[in-house]
């Protein structure tokens, strides 16, 4: 496999996951693309999520609180370790989203690092923060 085939592959496992809680709620699918290990810091949770259960429960969490309106990612970059089977993806987002009546939009960025189990990609840990002030 060339190298852009194996990035493509990356980013459509990000954005195949993303799409399982922006267009509803979809959680069977969302499983699938998490390693049972996986691991999340979330800015809205202390200390980390801890496996696929606790990681499954947080998103179902925001989809079942929030109505979401918008979902962008941009610049999207992929680091590859351990001869392919690794990679950590970085990328920009912004969404808005309605939650308690009140409209809302962020910034952020997001990194993963994933394995490559057999044919897939699965995400194995997962940091997300707001973009900070300008100040």
């Amino acid at each position: 496999m060339d190298i852009q085939q194996r990035n493509e592959d990356v980013i459509a496992t990000i954005q195949a996951m993303n799409r399982c809680w922006t267009e509803g709620w979809h959680e069977d699918e969302f499983r699938q693309h998490l390693h049972p290990d996986v691991v999340a810091i979330v800015p809205t949770t202390p200390g980390r999520l801890e496996g696929r259960d606790a990681y499954v429960a947080g998103w179902r969490g925001f989809c079942e609180a929030a109505e979401i309106l918008d979902w962008r990612e941009t610049d999207h970059r992929i680091q590859v370790y351990a001869g392919g089977k690794s990679a950590v993806v970085t990328y920009l987002f912004s969404i808005t989203f309605v939650m308690g009546g009140q409209q809302q939009t962020m910034q952020g960025r997001d990194m993963f690092f994933l394995v490559k189990e057999g044919q897939h990609w699965l995400i194995v840990a997962d940091q997300y923060s707001p973009e900070p002030m300008q100040f």
